[in-house]
């Protein structure tokens, strides 16, 4: 298994995991280190022919399952469809994926328009991150903004 996660230490057996985008509940069996990742077994998948069918496919938690973040912390996907509005207000569109690169991650905005901007999510660029409001407050960089 690749490890995605900030959490690698809740990669324990016993812990119910859900696969794939049918969200099927498996308890982990067995893991282990194993070159970048973990060797994993699930219960009920003890042969090998078997576990084939799980390859490729996503690993989700429940969101009740999730450690709590420190304040001011976010989880990536709680970002995505808030509003984003510069400095003086202005809507700039809706935060429509999230992009990690090695260096920082990037936040893609998509205007009604279908205009897309990429914002880097640096701290002179995301002023505010508001999930109540469902809003986050940017400061335009020079030659963030796509040409109109």
């Amino acid at each position: 298994m690749e490890v995605f996660t900030d959490f690698p230490e809740r990669i324990v057996p016993g812990v119910t995991f859900y696969i794939g985008s049918q969200w099927i509940p498996l308890e982990l069996a067995s893991c282990r280190p194993h070159k970048h990742g973990l060797l994993v077994q699930f219960k009920g998948y003890e042969i090998r022919e078997r576990t084939a069918e799980l390859r490729n496919q996503l690993v989700h938690v429940r969101r009740d399952d999730r450690p709590p973040l420190p304040e001011g912390d976010f989880y990536l996907h709680q970002l995505l469809d808030l509003d984003v509005v510069d400095e003086e207000g202005v809507q700039l569109g809706k935060v429509s994926e999230i992009l990690s690169t090695g260096a920082n991650d990037v936040i893609i905005v998509r205007s009604e328009e279908g205009l897309e901007i990429l914002l880097p999510a640096i701290e002179s660029v995301i002023q505010k991150i508001d999930l109540n409001l469902r809003l986050i407050r940017v400061h335009l960089l020079p030659g963030l903004l796509p040409d109109s």
